[in-house]
C-alpha cells in the first residue's frame, strides 16, 4: 500500500467513523422520542422535515426521463420494504436497549448474503456460507429462545435487518436501469403517505422542543449520509464498510449515559460473534474475483429508513449526473 493510498484509506475511515458516531445520535434521538410517540408519528415527521433538503438534492438529476419506473413491481416492494424498515427499526429502538437493536441489524449483511443468490445470482461459496451459519449463531446468542422473554422489540429489530437487506439487494439487481431520483423519490412519499393515514389513529401533539428533535432527526441522517458518500470516495471499501460496527461503541455509551441501560455477556458475545462473521463476509467480497456483485459492501452499511436515504443513490444526485446506481 502506496502512502497515498494509505492517507486516503485513512481520511475514508475517519468520515465513515463520523457518519456512524450522528447515525447512532440520530437512533439515540429516535429513542428519546420513542417514549412519547408512536413510530408512524416519528416516521411522519421526519420524512416530511427530510423532504425539502432532499428534493433539493433531486433537482442536480438533470438528465432527461420521466419519474416512471421501468420496474414498477421491484419498486413498490422496495418502498414497501424500506416503509416497514423505518417503522420497525424505530419500534426498536424505543423499546429495546440500543446496542441490543445495533446487534439485531449487524445480521443484515448475512441477510444481504444469502439473499443475493437468488435475486442476483451470485455464487456464495464455503467459507462465506461458514460465516453466514456463524453469524447466525451470533443473533441466536443475543435472542437467547428459551433462556429470555423474546418482545415485539426484538422481533421489530429482526423484521428491520430481513426488510433492510433485501431493499439493499434490490437496488443492487435494478439499479443500473433506474433513475436514480426514481429509487430516492418512491420510499420517501410511500413513508409520507403511509404514516399520514395512520396519524390521524396515533397523533399526540407536540410541543416546540420536541418538533426541533424531530428536525434534528432529519438533519442528521442526511447529514451522515452525505459524510458515507465522502467515506466511499476517499478510501477502500474493505476499509470504510467495517466503520459500521462502531456503532456498537456509541450505543453503548449513550445507553449507558442516557438510558441506563447495561451490555449484558450474551449480548456482548453476540455482538463479537457476529461483527467477526460480517468482517470476514466484507473481506471475502473485496478479494478479487470473489464476488461478481459485491452486494454487502455496495450496501453500504447503514439500513435506509425515511430519514436516512441510500447513501449510493444520494452519491449520484451529488454529481449532478443522476447515473443510474449500479
Amino acid at each position: 500500500m502506496t502512502p497515498q493510498t494509505a492517507h486516503h484509506n485513512f481520511r475514508g475511515a475517519i468520515f465513515a467513523l463520523m457518519a456512524m458516531g450522528i447515525f447512532a445520535t440520530h437512533d439515540a434521538v429516535v429513542k428519546t422520542l420513542g417514549a412519547s410517540y408512536s413510530p408512524f408519528q416519528i416516521v411522519f415527521f421526519g420524512s416530511l422535515l427530510s423532504f425539502p433538503p432532499v428534493a433539493v438534492i433531486m433537482l442536480n438529476d438533470a438528465r432527461e426521463g420521466s419519474l416512471r419506473p421501468r420496474h414498477p413491481g421491484w419498486i413498490l416492494f422496495r418502498t414497501v420494504l424500506t416503509v416497514v424498515t423505518g417503522l420497525t427499526a424505530f419500534y426498536a429502538f424505543s423499546v429495546l436497549p440500543l446496542a441490543q437493536v445495533y446487534v439485531i441489524l449487524f445480521a443484515s449483511p448475512l441477510i444481504i448474503t444469502i439473499l443475493a443468490i437468488p435475486i442476483l445470482g451470485e455464487k456464495v461459496r464455503a467459507r462465506r456460507w461458514a460465516a453466514v451459519l456463524v453469524g447466525l449463531v451470533g443473533v441466536i446468542i443475543v435472542l437467547r429462545p428459551g433462556q429470555a422473554d423474546l418482545s415485539w422489540g426484538h422481533g421489530a429489530a429482526l423484521t428491520a435487518a430481513i426488510c433492510g437487506a433485501t431493499a439493499s439487494v434490490i437496488v443492487r439487481k435494478i439499479g443500473a436501469d433506474e433513475r436514480s431520483v426514481v429509487l430516492l423519490l418512491y420510499p420517501m412519499v410511500g413513508n409520507f403517505i403511509a404514516t399520514g393515514l395512520a396519524l390521524p389513529f396515533v397523533y399526540r401533539p407536540m410541543d416546540l422542543a420536541d418538533l426541533g428533535l424531530m428536525a434534528v432527526i432529519a438533519a442528521f441522517g442526511l447529514t451522515a449520509s452525505f459524510l458515507v458518500i465522502l467515506a466511499y470516495r476517499a478510501g477502500e471499501a474493505a476499509i470504510v464498510a467495517p466503520m459500521q460496527y462502531s456503532q456498537i461503541l456509541w450505543a453503548t455509551a449513550y445507553g449507558y449515559l442516557l438510558f441506563d441501560e447495561g451490555l449484558d455477556g450474551a449480548t456482548a458475545l453476540g455482538a463479537t460473534v457476529i461483527i467477526a462473521s460480517g468482517l470476514y463476509i466484507v473481506f471475502r467480497e473485496t478479494r478479487t474475483g470473489a464476488s461478481a456483485h459485491r452486494p454487502v459492501t455496495e450496501a453500504r452499511g447503514r439500513t435506509e429508513t425515511a430519514t436516512t436515504p441510500k447513501s449510493s443513490v444520494l452519491q449520484r444526485l451529488f454529481s449532478g449526473r443522476g447515473n443510474r446506481v449500479s
